[in-house]
């Protein structure tokens, strides 16, 4: 499969190495250019190329940026063909990104992000947290493997999102259409909470919308202070710890 990569910082770079390893054409791009991509991010077979590059022949374009910043690619993907699969793998962060009113409403965050650019999304590799998406992957059938909940809305979007998942080292669950994507949005028992396959379920019944937004905002009071700003990325023990203590 032809994959194109926006992004290629902690998620859009270890996503470029693992779906290159699984087999994929993987190109890969970010907002400074293709001479700026570290070579680790290309060891398994990813191209750095230019955003626009990475979107030719493109059957997967997997968006891994700020959120705040998904805007700004609406005239990038509007020509790309009907039944292109993008997914969002970004989360709404209020502690590092400007608050949307929207969202702080209750609109699920890939809803928005989906009527921003004007194409339908599926939300995959949001929840996990990207020093866990570097060293957890799995092989299909291990008991605790992570699993990785998936929300779409066409039956073709959430079928290629959950074999990428899968292709990625973990196991794919299909979570809802995008309007139930909430229960998978940052502040909710299965983010960054490593839950099993077994388990995830249970997590997305478990999701509380005013709670979340809650706990999402102590998640990062505390962060804040540890580490004073985001961007900073701690050990996956550190972040996976304080999740189970806040969000499950």
């Amino acid at each position: 499969m032809n994959i194109g990569i926006i992004g290629s910082g902690f998620i859009g770079g270890t996503l470029a190495r693992l779906l290159s390893t699984a087999g994929h054409t993987v190109r890969v791009s970010n907002s400074r250019g293709p001479h700026t991509i570290d070579p680790d991010v290309l060891s398994t077979g990813a191209i750095a190329v230019t955003k626009e590059e990475a979107l030719v022949g493109a059957d997967v374009v997997i968006l891994s940026i700020p959120f705040v910043r998904i805007p700004d690619l609406k005239a990038l993907l509007e020509g790309l063909p009907e039944d292109s699969v993008i997914i969002d793998t970004s989360n709404y962060i209020p502690a590092r990104d400007d608050r949307l009113d929207a969202i702080e409403n209750g609109q699920p965050d890939s809803v928005w992000a989906s009527e921003q650019i004007g194409r339908p999304l599926a939300k995959a590799w949001n929840t996990i947290y990207s020093a866990s998406l570097n060293e957890a992957g799995r092989p299909g059938g291990d008991p605790e493997r992570i699993a990785v909940p998936v929300a779409a809305d066409r039956d073709h979007d959430r079928v290629v999102t959950m074999a990428l998942v899968e292709d990625s080292g973990f196991d794919a669950y299909y979570a809802g259409s995008l309007a139930e994507s909430w229960k998978q949005q940052c502040g909710t028992p299965c983010y960054c909470t490593e839950v099993t396959l077994e388990s995830l379920p249970q997590a997305l019944a478990d999701a509380d919308l005013a709670r979340s937004r809650k706990r999402q905002d102590l998640f990062f009071s505390v962060y804040n202070e540890r580490f004073g700003n985001i961007g900073t990325n701690p050990s996956r023990n550190y972040i996976v710890q304080l999740s189970k203590l806040i969000y499950a």
